[in-house]
């Protein structure tokens, strides 16, 4: 199955509900899915505004996000994007969303980290005490790295998942997932693209951590900063390989500066 499709699709059968999101926006993170085939497929639309319509471009950041996770080897959902006509409040919307299948294997039912954590904690033990004392560690300081490289501003506790199985009775982390609100988030006019500053350190929620991706980097032990696989600036080409239709030019340069500049610095980081 292509990663995009570029042909445009008809899912104006696909009823939206809102998703739980706390990026204090006004707008709406719609989702759906459709269990018609043999398996279960979720989908997502960007930022939805009624009397706007889908004014964001969140499911072009996943599918960003997505080959840069593949090329540092880090576990994660993998996301299509389809290009498709969509019914939202009685209006059909030309738009790009993303698709992606179920995670859990077999026999595993997930929970959010934040509820989990409000079960199973210690007193007094903070969320990132909790995941280290669960065996997690390892998994959060490469959360917290990739965090920084996408400058994601949204970690709230529920965008990272705990899957169980009562048969094994084992606990696993969800693969990283919901990357939309990263990388160029709200700069929707030329203007705001130009204005931003890819090194700035963004007021973000982070679940785990602080309001801060580049303090969160402090949280790493020295001798436990996690290796990623390489980035080249040769891979540039692959991050946007047939985004053309869909995003432009400037866009794609802030992007990769964004992610290339705080690559190097994450290289430093780990080197020093």
């Amino acid at each position: 199955m292509p990663q995009i499709t570029d042909q445009l699709q008809d899912l104006t059968y696909l009823s939206w509900a809102q998703a739980r999101q706390s990026s204090g926006t006004a707008g709406s993170f719609l989702k759906s899915y459709d269990d018609i085939g043999p398996r279960k497929v979720y989908y997502k639309l960007s930022d939805y505004r009624i009397g706007t319509g889908i004014v964001g471009h969140e499911c072009i950041n996943e599918i960003v996000v997505d080959r840069l996770l593949s090329i540092l080897g880090i576990d994660h959902l993998q996301y299509r994007l389809i290009h498709a006509n969509v019914l939202v409040d009685g209006s059909v919307f030309e738009t790009w969303l993303n698709a992606s299948d179920d995670f859990k294997a077999a026999g595993e039912s997930k929970i959010a980290l934040d509820t989990y954590y409000q079960l199973e904690r210690h007193q007094d033990e903070s969320p990132l005490s909790f995941c280290v004392r669960k065996g997690w560690a390892h998994r959060i300081w490469k959360m917290l790295a990739v965090d920084y490289l996408i400058l994601n501003r949204d970690r709230h506790g529920a965008n990272i998942e705990v899957l169980r199985n009562p048969r094994t009775r084992t606990l696993r982390l969800a693969p990283l997932f919901d990357h939309g609100l990263s990388l160029l988030w709200q700069c929707h006019t030329l203007e705001a693209i130009r204005a931003f500053d890819v090194m700035a350190d963004t007021r973000v929620q982070s679940f785990v951590g602080t309001h801060s991706t580049r303090d969160n980097l402090e949280l790493i032990p020295k001798d436990e900063f996690p290796r990623l696989g390489k980035l080249h600036e040769e891979d540039r080409q692959a991050l946007f390989d047939g985004l053309e239709s869909a995003t432009s030019q400037e866009w794609r340069d802030a992007v990769w500066s964004l992610i290339w500049q705080r690559w190097c610095h994450l290289e430093t980081l780990r080197a020093s």
